[in-house]
């Protein structure tokens, strides 16, 4: 794409309304922010389409989302029922509930029916949505985590899962197809109601989805009194949490005030991001004066959740991803003895941490490693409804957890339900779930695990990206001092190499521009580049005997590699 060109073109149509156009001319003296909005166009990553708002091919705007939706409507129309319809569903967002509308009036005008959301929903709702209509597909738009600036636009499949990549390379094909956007057509609403081609739902995906979540949970017994702190970070996950924690009967649920209502201009937080303390700050407050025991936080479109939870000396640890997860699974095992462990199956990311796998193995459950993207774990619980396999968990160390398969991507409205079940049950046992925690690694090892981003913005960080992983993948990893190299995973080639033996097998999974060392048998670093955001991540995770030989083997292993990247670059 040649991007004077194609910024010229967008400039000089009458298509474009004024307000685009003026925007557009108030850049037109600055060269590379013209090319960093039309380089390119916006594609599907591990999570859909995401970018900043704005005017421009790389920029999320209502012409953006028609083409996007137009390459869907043709895609559905050539591959799928389009009478079977999409469901539609948005969150807190700038713009969200503009571009939901857009979405269905598109769709309309192609013929395909549009079940929309009458208010901001979370992802989870609109996967249960999509199975509970027997749609075509579904389009959430949400950015999740990211900071105010940005949306987005994830598409499902008839599963109720992300399109995988399959499905999602087809539509983006059939999206590059569309070059004129004024070719795209759009059905005014109100006649499109009248055709039958926008519904508007509600109550009847809300409460069935509610009920098959509490099915999930085991608190009858429990004690209820628990004193919770809850935030939806400015989100959509206020009013199902809330839902659900009150009918099931939880007493002492406080909302943090300043955070209750819907803003996509998140004006408490930098980024509205569970991963990062910094948001429980003003839930910490809260605590302080209810004496809670547990915070739990959720982000925009409530698919992921963290918590805070008090330590032995009564002061508030926040769980890692992979620590929460760990948590989860053991509890959920627990309290479901005998009921999911025949052919269970627990699923994971290839980036997520193995204390799971111990956890597991105890209990006689096959682990699966999935590429990183949620859909994927989707797409394992679609392949197991053709065997004897019991889904029973799944999970990505970026905060996001499922049980059940009635939603077929991570949902904080089961997890948060759990977590509070979770902490009901420790208090009946007489323990803390920091206590729990501890049990888990006494019995298991001390695995650490951390996460490094490294933000490279526009095509020049494009390239450097690309110039990294190609840089790592010629010349390997750096030799870390005390480690022995048990591995090499190399996912876009396809191969893993045992370094004593020297047999090259098969990863079994997708290619993807991942790489990956395991050390002394259980310890690993991954690198890859981000499917939703201009970074490079490194992940690391290590395990040993105690917790501070596993951080400072951690450390090392993230410091070799930071200073490695650094001399790349």
């Amino acid at each position: 794409m040649n991007y004077r060109n194609e910024y010229e073109k967008w400039l000089r149509s009458e298509y474009f309304d004024e307000q685009t156009t003026n925007e557009l001319k108030s850049i037109k003296l600055d060269e590379k922010e013209i090319e960093d909005r039309f380089y390119k166009s916006l594609d599907f990553g591990t999570a859909g389409m995401r970018g900043k708002l704005g005017a421009g091919t790389n920029r999320l705007n209502v012409y953006m989302i028609r083409r996007a939706t137009k390459g869907l409507a043709n895609y559905i129309l050539e591959n799928g029922e389009e009478s079977r319809g999409v469901v539609i569903a948005y969150d807190c967002r700038n713009y969200s509930d503009v571009f939901a509308l857009e979405t269905a009036k598109t769709l309309a005008a192609a013929g395909i029916k549009a079940y929309l959301f009458t208010s901001l929903r979370p992802v989870p709702v609109l996967s249960y949505g999509v199975r509970f209509f027997n749609a075509q597909a579904g389009v959430c738009i949400t950015a999740s985590h990211n900071p105010k600036e940005y949306n987005g636009y994830k598409v499902y499949w008839e599963d109720g899962a992300q399109a995988v990549d399959e499905v999602a390379s087809e539509i983006v094909s059939s999206v590059n197809k569309i070059v004129d956007y004024d070719e795209i057509e759009i059905m005014d609403e109100q006649e499109a109601i009248k055709k039958g081609l926008i519904v508007y739902i509600d109550k009847e995906v809300d409460d069935p989805y509610i009920n098959d979540t509490k099915s999930l949970s085991s608190s009858k017994d429990m004690p209820k009194d628990i004193n919770i702190v809850f935030t939806p970070i400015h989100g959509s996950g206020n009013i199902p949490v809330r839902r659900i924690l009150d009918e099931l009967g939880y007493e002492n649920v406080c909302v943090v005030k300043e955070q209750e209502k819907p803003d996509g201009d998140f004006p408490t937080v930098d980024a509205p991001n569970p991963e990062d303390e910094r948001v429980f700050d003003k839930a910490k407050k809260y605590a302080s004066k209810k004496g809670a025991e547990l915070i739990i936080g959720t982000d925009p479109d409530c698919d992921r959740v963290g918590m805070l939870i008090l330590d032995d000396n009564g002061k508030f640890y926040r769980p890692n991803g992979n620590e929460i997860g760990a948590l989860l699974f053991d509890y959920y095992l627990k309290a479901n003895e005998g009921k999911l462990h025949k052919n269970g199956v627990l699923v994971k990311s290839i980036v997520t941490g193995d204390i799971t796998r111990q956890i597991a193995n105890k209990y006689s459950i096959k682990a699966y490693d999935v590429l990183t993207g949620f859909k994927y774990i989707g797409e394992l619980i679609k392949n197991m409804e053709k065997t004897e396999e019991n889904f029973i968990f799944g999970f990505e160390e970026s905060y996001g957890y499922l049980a059940g398969t009635f939603v077929r991507d991570k949902d904080a409205v089961v997890a948060s339900m759990l977590i509070c079940d979770m902490c009901a049950y420790y208090k009946k046992i007489g323990k803390s779930m920091y206590q729990g925690l501890k049990d888990i690694y006494e019995e298991f090892g001390y695995f650490s695990e951390t996460q490094l981003s490294i933000q490279l913005e526009g095509i020049e960080g494009l390239n450097k990206i690309k110039h990294i992983m190609d840089s790592f993948r010629k010349n390997g990893f750096p030799k870390i001092e005390g480690l022995n190299l048990s591995s090499k995973i190399d996912y876009l080639n396809d191969e893993i190499v045992d370094i004593e033996s020297k047999k090259i097998m098969s990863t079994g999974l997708r290619k993807s521009n991942v790489l990956k060392n395991v050390y002394d048998g259980c310890s690993w670093i991954t690198l890859r580049p981000s499917g939703t955001e201009p970074k490079i991540k490194v992940y690391a995770s290590a395990c040993e005997k105690t917790k501070k030989e596993s951080l400072d083997k951690m450390n090392k292993m993230i410091e070799t590699m930071k200073n490695a990247i650094d001399l790349v670059q």
